[in-house]
């Protein structure tokens, strides 16, 4: 694999770690403390960066954590989920300033178009909100007086003191399959995330990400979150997915799925259909299994192999400009562990 592709993981902030999925694990619970151990092993295994989640009804508050991890690593990035809908730009931009100077200069941020807890806006008016936010957030970031005058903030203010370690804003990762998600990546994101799919639906939507960014003079990166599930042998990787699910009761992934914030969403609708495209043993294309969406929304499948496989996946995706993957498993700190020990070191990596 070529130079300058980034490798992440993925600390379960929204009591999204299981050893069996849908069957809840007091031991594997969000918490401060585990949380923490997933992203201090991420940073000792070789990891480049690691991604902070955030929900408002589930887990702990990612920003409060962030800060809080900010001083207890020293090598690993922080990516951080903010949700455009519970924040005030100015407020968030100091804050993102104060813990990117706690890190030495390695946060990011994760920009989510979610609604106000309690409120629900179109998809329309929600993702032209998160537009108005990334842009305020990156002039104040950079250091610029803001005077906007949109139709979800009115503001004339000038830039926090204190500023990020380089005096610009930190990169903006963002996701969502919608078109309005696509416009508002191409308005505003730096790194447009993917969720998994066959290989030549990435390469159309990198396609039509570039189009939308170049009619508005920018350029995006790319990256792409998906789980994974690798052992020494293809067989005892396939036997360990199918272990995921040896549990599962469809009726409490159902409600799994529906408890998200983001169930009805165009990505989720998108894996779903992965799902039913797959048939019975669940794998939409070589070493893609959709079985881990039947227990979680969002990103609902995953490379499963051996070391080899695995790798050749991951080669498969940066051919298509893939430049960064946000990677996870269960237990998140166990798969890290394989991960790191049998795929890690074959890749050329390091941070973006």
């Amino acid at each position: 694999m070529t130079s300058g592709c980034e490798i992440a993981w993925f600390s379960a902030l929204c009591d999204d770690d299981y050893e069996f999925l849908g069957v809840p694990d007091p031991r594997l619970q969000s918490s401060f403390e585990h949380c923490r151990d997933i992203v201090l092993q991420a940073e000792s295994s070789g990891f480049d960066n690691i991604l902070l989640p955030s929900g408002y009804a589930l887990g702990i508050d990612t920003t409060a954590f962030a800060s809080a991890m900010a001083a207890l690593t020293k090598r690993i990035k922080l990516l951080m989920a903010e949700r455009m809908g519970e924040s005030w730009p100015p407020q968030l931009a100091r804050q993102i300033a104060t813990i990117d100077r706690i890190t030495g200069g390695r946060l990011a941020v994760n920009i989510i178009s979610s609604d106000l807890p309690g409120e629900t806006l179109d998809s329309g008016p929600r993702y032209a909100r998160t537009i108005e936010a990334m842009a305020i957030l990156r002039d104040l970031l950079n250091g610029k007086p803001v005077d906007h005058d949109g139709t979800f903030w009115k503001l004339k203010v000038e830039p926090p003191r204190i500023t990020t370690v380089t005096g610009r804003s930190p990169q903006f990762y963002f996701g969502g399959l919608s078109p309005d998600a696509r416009e508002a990546a191409a308005a505003g994101a730096d790194i447009y995330l993917m969720w998994p799919d066959r290989l030549e639906a990435v390469r159309e939507t990198i396609a039509d990400l570039k189009a939308r960014a170049e009619k508005r003079g920018r350029s995006l990166r790319f990256g792409y979150r998906v789980h994974v599930v690798v052992r020494e042998t293809e067989a005892e990787a396939r036997l360990a997915a199918d272990r995921l699910l040896s549990k599962l009761d469809d009726a409490a992934g159902a409600a799994i799925r529906a408890k998200s914030l983001d169930s009805q969403s165009v990505g989720v609708r998108r894996q779903a259909q992965l799902r039913v495209e797959a048939g019975n043993e669940g794998y939409v294309e070589d070493n893609l299994w959709t079985g881990i969406g039947r227990a979680r929304s969002g990103c609902g499948a995953a490379i499963v192999g051996d070391p080899h496989q695995v790798l050749k996946k991951l080669e498969a995706y940066r051919r298509e400009g893939i430049e960064a993957f946000i990677l996870s498993g269960y237990p998140h700190a166990t798969e890290a562990d394989l991960f790191a020990r049998y795929v890690l070191p074959r890749i050329d990596h390091g941070p973006l």
